[in-house]
Order: structure tokens, then C-alpha cells, then sequence
């Protein structure tokens, strides 16, 4: 455990400390951890260097930090202690799992006190990602909020059941019920936040930066722009409008057979309309003064929506399948539109749909509060795999998916000659590297 902790880097689930006299600092990310989605703190390594110092008295220190943990931290919060050795000494490994909160520094309060995790940094949660976190706690979704100074006429209902009937379904007041477009408000029915951003004839009013921003550049700088389309429409036609302006913008290469001429899309249209989608439905609407963006170059497509992962929810779990909606209206309504299919599939999907065109793999990122997907043009040269590359490909064709330390276990290599020759790996695009960032703690490595 510590040996593998130690040649990671400190990133948004792991953090080194070279002992616990800044209890003030250790509290802050144990908050930022909760808040977020879990996270290791190792007491007993210098954050900087990584020297391995160890503790003197690690149960003295294991009490003091119990004890400041039960009377700092509001609600109520016990992460796993516990001290652990190796090679001689000894530290303590803070282990703290994501929990419903927020949680928040007493002495501080409420608004000044509740921290986030940003990359390796802990941040005060302003009062945007505050409120999101309170209504985590409460289940409840910014979109399945009702607008109450709006009412059912202010929903374009043409537009609606135009959009179910091209799915052969209708529309009718008991859907919306179900779908959470309408909510009950004192005997009378009025329409949820999702309703107004999928079908609101004001929604430009209500949500000025619910908007999408397209913009085709010229080479792979965004130095010179060639087209640009801000789509503000209903989310549903938004959808064909921006993929329509990704199409338009993108090569068609043609392949000619002994009898027939194909035509091949630059990116395979299925993979387009899934990071699209993704986008509309997870982006963060309450958050004001940025909107998503489709950005095009020649090298590549970068579809970036405010809205960093649900808390809750890390990027290894999402690119296994795993769920979390932002926005439930939303997501729930393009469901039943038929414009997405399983819960959670759309990365997995695209991954799957590259590996089919022989196509690089798409780039998943975390900045900051945004999240971006990249998607690349270029095609993969076929490799021939033998020797150490194809019996690792073996071994985790059998269990799925290996580390750095279960390769060079593996290999009989130094750790260091393992992770050079999985980037090298990576690079050939024989195996899929799974992490929320360069250098994240809990990286792992999956067969294409």
C-alpha cells in the first residue's frame, strides 16, 4: 500500500503530509475529500519531495487527530485512521470515503468553512457549488426545481409533442408528470427548471448561458476562426443543430470499392453525438458566465461543458459505466426522446466505436469545473504484438485491468521501467490508460 502510494503523485484523491502539527490544513482536505469523492491522506511524507519521514509516536498522533476530526468537522464525519509500516517506520493512513453532506470546518461555519477538491488543491466551494452540494444532500437535481413565476403556457407544447412523435409516442400531461417536466405546487401545475431548459419559450431570460458555443478554427490554434454558431435552441434540436455544424465542418474521406463509392466521416458520427449529448445533459445550468463549447481543429474536436463530475463520482468509475446524472429532467426526457439509450454507456460507447474505425482514443478530462472531451482524427497504424507487450495483453485480458506496481510485478521490472513501458504501450494504442489526470493515484491500464 504505502510503496504504491509513494510513486504516485498528490492529485484530487491522494495527499502527503509530513506529519499532522497543521491540523488546520489536514481537517481542510479531509472536508475537501468528503465533499468530493474520497480520498488518502499519508501522514509521515513530505508533500514536496516525497521523503519518506515517518512518525515517532504514530498513535499519539492518531488520537490527536481522531479527536480534532470529532470536534472540527460538522456533520459528524469518522474516516479510517489507521497506522501502517513500512520498511521501518511507521505512518498513518487517513482514508476518507465521498459522503452525502456538505461538510464543513465548525469554527468557520457554513459558507466560509466547506471545502472542495480541485486537482491537488482544496478550494472554498463558492456559493454556486454550495447550493449544488446542499441539494445533493437533499437527492434533489438544480433541473427537478420548479420555476414558480413561470407557468405551464410559457413551454413551447408544439414543440414537445412534435419531438414525441417522432418517436411514434405522445405527450401528455400524465408524461410530464413523470418525466418531472411538470410539478405539483399547490394543486396547480407548474414547470421544473429542466422543463424551461429543454422547452421553455423564454428560457434565453431565465438561462442566458444555456447556450452552445461552436467555433471552427483554422489549423490546430485557436489563433484564427473560420466559422461560428452560438445554437441556443431547445435542447432536443440544439442536439441535430450542433452535430449539423460539426458536420459541416469536418472532411468526408471517400473510399471507392470495385463497384461502390463510401463515404467516411472524419469522426464516426455515433461518437460525435454521444460526447454531445453528454455535454447537454451533465452540464452545471446553474453556474453563471460560461456556457459549453464545441471548439474544431484540424487535428481534433474538444467538446468542454461547465461541470466538473458529480460529486460523488471519480473517472475510472464513469469510463466503467457507472452513473450519476447532473441534471435528471434532462436526462430522463432525452431517454424517453430516444436520444440516448443505456444509463452511463456513452463513454464506453465512443471508446468502443474508435476502436472499431482503428481511430485514437478519445481524451477525457477534469478542468477545474469544466470537463472536456477530445476527440482525434487520426488513425492508428496496425502493430504486431509479441513478446512483453503481448503477454501483458494476455494478463489483463484474463482480469481486465492492472497497475504500474501489478505490471512490474508481473515483468519482473523496477516499477519505473514498468510505467515506461506501459506510457509506451498507451502511446501504441494497445492499451487504454484509465485516470483523472497525469499523475492520478489510482491509475489503471485496460485492454482497447
Amino acid at each position: 500500500m504505502i510503496e504504491e502510494l509513494l510513486q504516485q503523485e498528490e492529485g484530487k484523491t491522494l495527499e502527503f503530509k509530513e506529519n499532522s502539527k497543521n491540523l488546520d490544513r489536514i481537517i481542510h482536505t479531509i472536508i475537501a475529500f468528503a465533499n468530493t469523492a474520497g480520498g488518502k491522506i499519508l501522514i509521515g511524507v513530505r508533500d514536496k519531495t516525497k521523503e519518506v519521514i515517518g512518525l515517532q509516536d504514530p498513535v499519539k498522533e492518531e488520537m490527536r487527530l481522531a479527536n480534532a476530526i470529532a470536534d472540527s468537522i460538522t456533520p459528524l464525519f469518522n474516516p479510517d485512521i489507521h497506522v501502517v509500516s513500512w520498511r521501518n517506520k511507521e505512518f498513518l493512513l487517513v482514508q476518507v470515503p465521498h459522503s452525502v453532506g456538505p461538510y464543513y470546518a465548525k469554527a468557520k461555519g457554513l459558507k466560509k468553512g466547506t471545502y472542495i477538491r480541485l486537482g491537488s488543491t482544496n478550494r472554498l466551494a463558492d456559493a454556486a457549488i454550495l447550493a449544488e452540494l446542499q441539494r445533493l444532500g437533499e437527492n434533489e437535481c438544480f433541473d427537478e426545481m420548479p420555476i414558480t413565476n413561470c407557468s405551464i403556457q410559457d413551454l413551447d407544447l408544439e414543440a414537445i409533442k412534435a419531438c414525441f412523435k417522432k418517436t411514434g409516442k405522445k405527450f401528455e400531461e400524465s408524461t410530464a408528470l413523470s418525466l418531472h417536466l411538470y410539478l405539483k405546487k399547490q394543486s396547480k401545475s407548474v414547470p421544473s427548471k429542466g422543463a424551461i431548459l429543454l422547452f421553455g419559450k423564454n428560457r434565453k431570460e431565465i438561462f442566458p448561458n444555456a447556450i452552445v458555443r461552436c467555433v471552427r478554427f483554422s489549423g490546430t490554434t485557436r489563433d484564427e476562426v473560420l466559422d461560428h454558431q452560438d445554437i441556443d435552441d431547445y435542447l432536443p434540436l440544439a442536439l441535430e443543430k450542433i452535430t449539423s455544424f460539426i458536420h459541416r465542418n469536418t472532411r468526408l474521406s471517400a473510399e471507392i470499392g470495385p463497384s461502390i463509392r463510401k463515404n467516411t466521416a472524419e469522426y464516426p458520427p455515433v461518437v460525435v453525438k454521444e460526447a454531445v449529448t453528454n455535454a447537454l445533459i451533465h452540464t452545471d445550468y446553474s453556474a453563471s458566465g460560461s456556457q459549453a463549447q464545441v471548439a474544431i481543429f484540424d487535428d481534433r474536436i474538444e467538446i468542454t461543458n461547465p461541470g466538473a463530475l458529480p460529486f460523488g463520482l471519480n473517472l475510472q468509475d464513469a469510463l466503467q459505466g457507472v452513473s450519476q446524472l447532473r441534471n435528471r429532467v434532462i436526462g430522463r426526457c432525452f431517454r424517453e426522446l430516444d436520444l440516448i439509450e443505456l444509463w452511463g454507456s456513452g463513454l464506453k460507447r465512443m471508446i468502443s466505436q474508435c476502436q472499431k474505425m482503428g481511430i485514437a482514443l478519445p481524451r477525457f478530462e477534469e478542468l477545474g469545473h469544466f470537463f472536456r472531451v477530445t476527440l482525434f482524427n487520426h488513425r492508428e497504424a496496425a502493430l504486431v504484438v509479441r513478446g512483453w507487450k503481448k503477454s501483458l495483453m494476455d494478463l489483463i485480458l484474463k482480469q481486465k485491468e492492472i497497475t504500474t506496481k501489478e505490471a512490474a510485478i508481473f515483468w519482473e521490472i523496477s516499477d519505473r521501467a514498468a510505467r515506461v513501458r506501459l506510457k509506451k504501450m498507451a502511446q501504441e494504442g494497445l492499451i487504454v490508460e484509465i485516470s483523472t489526470h497525469a499523475f492520478d493515484p489510482q491509475k489503471k491500464f485496460i485492454l482497447r
